[in-house]
């Protein structure tokens, strides 16, 4: 049997977890001088209210090597091969601690641990495809093969309501020169290489920007995977949330439009108001 993990910052609701019989270990929030775990004892929302109240965006650290030994021991003694994925090695550590942790246990050769180059639902979306296959009996190595051919067409991108928390937690370059602007400016942020980068700048409520943003994916999305496409969201309306999810199914691509809430990590660099549309493009 092959287990799949991941860290917490794939995003993935609590019913995809449990269909797809997947683990998580979950990074760390820092609000001051308190610890948290990402999606065990802390809310995003909680972390807006002391982000704002402190005018200072939260740290977020990698998970701990006790936990990732924790998580992993029990699959390891009972036989079983693992297949784990991280945030991309250049947001986190993650991936290095999953890999000393594979060590600790003395089984390099049993725990496939895949650096996503990617963030939120752009490593849920490898994640899910890496489950599917472990179901269907594919073994941990095959597995890990096919997860690493199929990083560089996965498209991850999010238009953000507010520069503040990218700009304060520093994860995004290209977002400095716009935190100036007396403009408001809803850039779109791009995952290429592993690195946020701010590309296209919109303007005007985040509403109507957040369906441009989704129209503007429309040649990409046409040569999608048509499996499923993810939109994830730190916090928006209901509203622009299904007029987001109405554009999409009424290009009749994917068999599954599914929605999720960003977690704890993932919202603390991008704040509220943020929204993505995450897909696999075929090759």
């Amino acid at each position: 049997m092959v287990k799949i993990i991941s860290d917490s910052t794939c995003d993935l609701s609590k019913a995809l977890l449990d269909k797809y019989d997947i683990s998580i270990l979950p990074l760390h929030i820092l609000l001051g001088d308190e610890e948290y775990e990402d999606g065990v004892n802390i809310t995003p929302d909680e972390i807006y209210a002391w982000s704002d109240k402190n005018k200072t965006t939260p740290k977020t650290s990698a998970p701990s090597l006790d936990a990732a030994v924790s998580l992993f021991k029990p699959f390891i003694e009972q036989g079983n091969e693992i297949v784990c994925f991280s945030i991309s090695s250049k947001m986190s550590t993650s991936c290095n601690v999953m890999k000393i942790a594979a060590e600790e246990l003395n089984a390099p050769d049993k725990v496939f641990v895949i650096d996503s180059a990617n963030l939120s639902t752009g490593i849920g979306l490898l994640v899910i495809e890496a489950a599917i296959m472990a179901k269907n009996g594919i073994s941990a190595k095959e597995i890990a093969e096919k997860t690493e051919a199929l990083k560089p067409y996965v498209r991850a991108s999010f238009v953000v309501d507010t520069l503040t928390y990218l700009h304060r937690g520093g994860r995004c370059s290209s977002v400095a020169a716009l935190a100036g602007s007396v403009l408001k400016l809803h850039p779109k942020i791009v995952v290429e290489d592993g690195k946020m980068e701010a590309t296209k700048k919109y303007r005007g409520k985040i509403d109507s920007v957040i369906l441009s943003y989704a129209k503007d994916l429309e040649a990409d999305l046409k040569n999608a995977k048509s499996a499923r496409v993810f939109i994830t969201h730190s916090g928006c309306g209901e509203a622009i949330i299904n007029s987001v999810k109405n554009y999409l199914k009424e290009l009749n691509i994917f068999n599954e439009i599914l929605v999720t809430r960003a977690g704890g990590v993932i919202s603390s660099h991008c704040g509220y108001g943020t929204l993505g549309v995450l897909f696999i493009t075929e090759k």
